[in-house]
């Protein structure tokens, strides 16, 4: 079933995808009412059609017999793009540098959002196409792109950007300041019982950081944005559930410095104000002068947005577009035609849905090699 409706993730992206602002935000019921609930809708048909064993009735195809393709990643794009080609008759492999399929899903989403029975059902019935994983595979350490040339007829490239960004301010280097991103992956956090911790930045990242630090004993979270609430980037949804669980929101405020003499002492803060300039479409947050404050803080969690690896980019020596991302043309194919990418490697919205399209569209195109 999943392969006929061109994906393989209802049951977790019903559970976690942006629906307000995708599928239910479109919806014209939301017009006057409320809309249809679509995820949940979406999370039900699959979770019955896994329940159904939805893998021993596909069809499979003879398109790509005879050819053996590497998938470097689990991730959602790369789940996706493996199940596809095995559908097609390819013989896939996925090398995943974890002991764990699953990618951001298994190592970043809490599981207060996703449950792991649901991720491990989903990626269980995509193995079951007859699909070869192997363990513990670091790109540039266990496997490099040119033995898997040697070996593969392609390679399809899914190991993500989670690099965490940085703001570049003072005292980003202090002892107590953490990524986002990393400590979601790793699960490597301090000991936050009774400490005050500030979590920088609006997204979803930022609301999983924030609940699930306050879940591990922290006496504060304070979740910091620089623009309004009504423009964070973050599910209104999560944003409700964070403010349930007692997590305070600073709106309209700008961390300008992290203050310490080894560890995490202070941060200094300045209101900001909302300005839409000229030529531009979104309101720009601009520092007020004169407003600045200083907050008591033990850790800071920088989620303002993650990144590529530059070291493992470098590496691949393929070509990159002018934001530092894998480039690839519409066939999601990089500048070696033997290599394909997709997900938040290519600087794709960073959703699951839609890296598992990046998966599929680059099965499908594979199909043609």
């Amino acid at each position: 079933m999943c392969l006929q409706i061109q994906q393989c993730f209802g049951s977790v992206c019903g559970r976690i995808c942006p629906h307000e602002k995708q599928c239910q935000g479109s919806c014209v019921r939301g017009i006057k009412g409320e809309p249809v609930e679509i995820g949940e809708i979406e999370a039900y048909i699959f979770d019955e059609a896994i329940k159904n064993g939805y893998d021993k009735n596909l069809p499979k195809t003879e398109e790509l017999k005879g050819k053996k393709i590497a998938v470097i990643g689990s991730g959602p794009a790369g789940l996706n793009a493996a199940a596809f080609l095995a559908r097609y008759g390819a013989d896939v492999t996925i090398y995943e540098k974890y002991q764990k399929l699953g990618g951001i899903l298994a190592h970043g989403i809490p599981d207060f959002r996703l449950e792991k029975t649901v991720l491990e059902k989903t990626i269980r019935q995509i193995l079951n196409l007859g699909i070869t994983v192997k363990l513990g595979q670091t790109l540039g350490k266990e496997i490099t792109i040119e033995s898997l040339k040697k070996e593969y007829d392609a390679i399809f490239l899914g190991i993500g950007a989670n690099v965490p960004s940085k703001m570049n301010i003072p005292g980003e280097d202090l002892v107590g300041v953490y990524g986002g991103n990393t400590i979601l992956e790793t699960g490597k956090h301090p000991d936050y019982a009774g400490k005050k911790v500030a979590i920088i930045g609006g997204g979803n990242v930022a609301m999983d950081c924030a609940r699930t630090i306050k879940r591990m004993g922290a006496s504060q979270v304070s979740v910091i944005y620089r623009r309004a609430e009504k423009q964070m980037p973050a599910e209104r949804k999560e944003i409700a559930d964070a403010k349930r669980e007692g997590i305070e929101f600073l709106f309209q405020t700008n961390v300008i410095k992290i203050l310490g003499n080894s560890k995490v002492e202070k941060i200094e803060c300045m209101k900001t104000q909302l300005v839409k300039k000229e030529g531009e479409t979104r309101e720009i947050p601009i520092d007020i002068n004169g407003s600045n404050y200083m907050i008591d803080m033990d850790y800071v969690v920088m989620a303002v947005g993650s990144k590529a690896d530059k070291e493992v980019l470098a590496n691949l020596g393929l070509e990159l577009n002018e934001w530092g991302y894998i480039k690839v043309n519409e066939m999601y194919q990089t500048s070696d035609p033997k290599i394909y990418a997709g997900g938040d490697l290519i600087g794709e919205k960073a959703t699951v849905a839609w890296a598992a399209k990046a998966g599929r569209e680059a099965a499908n195109a594979m199909k043609n090699m």
